[in-house]
């Protein structure tokens, strides 16, 4: 008998109470799904359960009888049995109980039917520590497939037999990866086997399934334990081959790791931010086509590896569907990621590479940096200083008031138009950053009537229209 005093603290007055008016109505209720797991996990590790957890109920109940017992009812997906029920702000899904047919798409059933019995149910889901129920009124937990047992043991278990379930939901193959990493379990040899036999369904999962996946495995603390199965049963090569280059791919005496094994590790030192954690991963995918052996050193080099692995990393958002915002954040990160700083640097030095990289990456820059030198396996102390006195440098130069993009300067397009008779155009914003990069340089300069002088000077050269067309 599994102790179920945690899911009976936990379980929100709400759903208590939404059980029990189904119960009034003559219907069965049970709380199920992933809060299940969650909770029971936490009352065995003795650690706090997620506060976020979404609350889902099963029932016997019809959807056309659940909407008969409540005022405010949504049909979110009644066509499987599920409807929301409105409890203040606060909605709940509640779905009768079912079977399935076939998967033809290896995504949904081809149909549903209606069960009445709650094993039944369950027998229909991924992963027995995902098939379990909890009905509050009677504070008893249906466990038909062993899932508690599995919880205590750290073992992910497909329900049946393995390849029926992946088969049913090419998804869940992914799911079982990141399972691997969030809750910190091991697949079970018979799940683990039936995956790579079963990637012809999850080659016809779409790609805003797999990005969605991606991001949830970031939130876990190692995220690495999800990436090795991914690489380890074949999910990665029918998603992102390019980082599988990186595997066995040889790295100089600075790392203790291939380039694989410190994609891994940088990873898993990244904060948990998950757009940052996928740059983590992304940062190194050029080393491979870049790697050369220098004959002065006589040990590997990778130059440019940050220039073609933005490049790189480009296309695998894209096909990832990865939002123009992320892709633009990520592929800058990439791009930037190896900082050279040392105590040479000019104050002139630290606001061109500022201007550079952008000012909003700079935090996220410094993070993965850190992460990128504790991914080394070596000792990182030296780099570590670099990285906090590039900082400090960097804060000092921001308080000075540098001007870093053209808004920064003291004057604009208007007063360019206005005072010199320029029109709008191309033209206006090459003067504009030219006149940018002489202010980066000596910030003195960005006065208004300094800076007009030095534009009736730019296009009095005749340089300007050879550069605008450039």
């Amino acid at each position: 008998m599994s102790d179920t005093s945690g899911l009976t603290r936990s379980l929100p007055e709400d759903v208590r109470g939404l059980c029990a008016r189904l119960r009034e109505g003559g219907f069965r209720a049970w709380v199920v799904g992933g809060c299940v797991r969650d909770q029971l996990l936490a009352s065995q590790r003795g650690t706090p359960a997620p506060t976020d957890r979404d609350w889902d109920v099963a029932t016997d109940a019809r959807p056309e009888q659940v909407q008969s017992l409540f005022r405010r009812v949504i049909p979110t997906g009644i066509e499987h049995g599920t409807v929301t029920v409105m409890v203040g702000k606060i909605g709940y899904e509640v779905t009768t109980l079912r079977g399935e047919t076939t998967y033809s798409d290896g995504r949904r059933p081809d149909s549903v039917f209606f069960v009445d019995d709650i094993v039944a149910d369950l027998a229909r889901r991924d992963f027995t520590i995902n098939a379990m129920a909890f009905d509050p009124l009677q504070d008893m937990l249906i466990d038909p497939f062993g899932g508690v047992s599995d919880l205590r043991q750290h073992v992910l278990r497909a329900v049946g037999e393995p390849s029926e379930r992946f088969a049913e939901d090419g998804l869940r193959v992914l799911r079982a990866a990141r399972f691997v990493a969030t809750l910190e379990v091991d697949l079970e040899p018979n799940t683990a086997r039936a995956i790579e036999p079963s990637l012809g369904s999850y080659r016809r999962v779409s790609a805003e399934r797999i990005r969605d996946e991606w991001l949830k495995t970031m939130k876990a603390a190692l995220p690495s334990r999800a990436f090795e199965v991914m690489r380890e049963h074949g999910l990665l090569a029918a998603t992102a081959p390019e980082l599988l280059e990186s595997v066995g791919c040889e790295q100089n005496r600075f790392h203790a790791f291939d380039v694989w094994g410190h994609a891994m590790s940088c990873l898993d030192h990244c904060p948990p931010d998950p757009i940052l954690r996928v740059a983590g991963l992304l940062h190194d995918v050029g080393k491979p086509r870049s790697r050369a052996l220098s004959e002065k050193t006589k040990d590997y080099t990778f130059y440019e590896h940050e220039r073609i692995g933005a490049e790189m990393s480009d296309p695998i958002l894209s096909r990832l569907r990865f939002s123009n915002e992320e892709r633009t954040r990520i592929v800058g990160l990439v791009r930037h990621h190896l900082i050279c700083y040392d105590e040479s640097w000019s104050d002139a030095a630290v606001r061109r590479w500022v201007r550079r990289v952008s000012p909003e990456l700079l935090d996220d820059l410094y993070s993965l940096n850190r992460a990128d030198v504790l991914g080394k396996g070596r000792d990182a102390t030296e780099d570590l200083a670099r990285l906090a006195a590039l900082k400090d440098h960097v804060e000092r130069v921001l308080a000075a008031g540098a001007a870093l993009s053209v808004r920064d300067l003291a004057i604009n397009g208007r007063d360019l138009m206005t005072e010199l008779g320029m029109a709008p155009g191309r033209p206006l914003g090459v003067v504009l950053n030219q006149l940018l990069e002489e202010v980066v340089e000596t910030p003195e300069l960005n006065e208004r009537a300094v800076l007009l002088e030095r534009a009736r000077n730019l296009l009095a050269s005749g340089n300007l229209a050879a550069e605008a067309e450039s």
